[in-house]
């Protein structure tokens, strides 16, 4: 599955990489699991927003 950025956050999970909108989710060897796909798909409480959503291709760069 492949995820897009929808608001910025940084991540930091992973390295506190910088995920701007529009980037893929995740990026380099990342291996996220589903529970912190969850919490990123999902309304995070503290911010109130959605960091990444599902998308099917990627697109061309």
């Amino acid at each position: 599955m492949f995820y897009e950025v929808i608001n910025d956050f940084v991540d930091l999970e992973d390295n506190k990489t910088y995920y701007k909108v529009g980037e893929r989710y995740p990026k380099g060897k990342l291996k996220p699991t589903k529970k912190r796909i969850k919490e990123l798909t999902t309304e995070y409480k503290k911010y109130k927003k959605v960091f990444i959503k599902e998308i099917e291709e990627l697109s061309e760069e």
